[in-house]
C-alpha cells in the first residue's frame, strides 16, 4: 500500500507543476490548495529537496519549485524516493535475507511479476501525464 507520504508527495509535486511560473511557490499556498497540513508538508519537502526533485528558498519570496520539467518526473521515481522499497512481500525487499523457501516457493514468481508490473506502471506515468488528465467537478490536485 502506498502511504500518505507517497500520495502527498505526488500531489505536492503535481501542484508545483501546475502552478509553476519560474518562481518559488510558498508551501502555505500548496498546503491550502491541497488541504494538507503545512506541518506535514514541512516534513516531506526536505526529502524531496535532498533527492533533487525540488529546490527551495527560505524567507520573503521563498518557497519551492521543480528542478526539472514535469515530463521528466515519473510517478515511480517519486514513490520510490518517498516510500522506499515497494516490494509486495518481505522476501523481495531490498536487503532482505535470502528466504530458505525461495527455491521451491510457488508464489515467488507471482510476487516478482506483480512488483515488475507495478514498477513499470508507475515509471511510465509522468507528472505531465497527470497534468493532462481531465477531471469532472470539484477536485483537489
Amino acid at each position: 500500500m502506498i502511504s500518505t507520504r507517497g500520495r502527498y508527495s505526488v500531489r505536492v509535486l503535481l501542484d508545483l507543476a501546475e502552478h509553476r511560473n519560474g518562481g518559488y511557490i510558498p508551501m502555505k499556498e500548496v498546503a491550502a490548495r491541497q488541504e494538507i497540513s503545512l506541518k506535514y508538508l514541512e516534513r516531506i519537502m526536505p526529502l524531496l529537496t535532498q533527492a533533487g526533485l525540488v529546490e527551495g528558498v527560505h524567507g520573503k519570496g521563498g518557497g519551492y519549485r521543480l528542478c526539472r520539467e514535469p515530463e521528466d518526473y515519473s510517478i515511480g521515481e517519486i514513490l520510490h524516493i518517498t516510500e522506499g522499497d515497494m516490494a509486495p512481500v518481505a522476501c523481495l525487499e531490498c536487503g532482505a535475507a535470502p528466504c530458505h523457501r525461495a527455491a521451491f516457493c510457488k508464489t515467488l514468481p507471482m510476487w516478482k511479476r506483480y512488483q515488475e508490473l507495478t514498477d513499470e506502471y508507475f515509471h511510465n506515468i509522468s507528472l505531465w501525464d497527470l497534468l493532462q488528465t481531465e477531471v469532472q467537478g470539484d477536485y483537489v490536485i
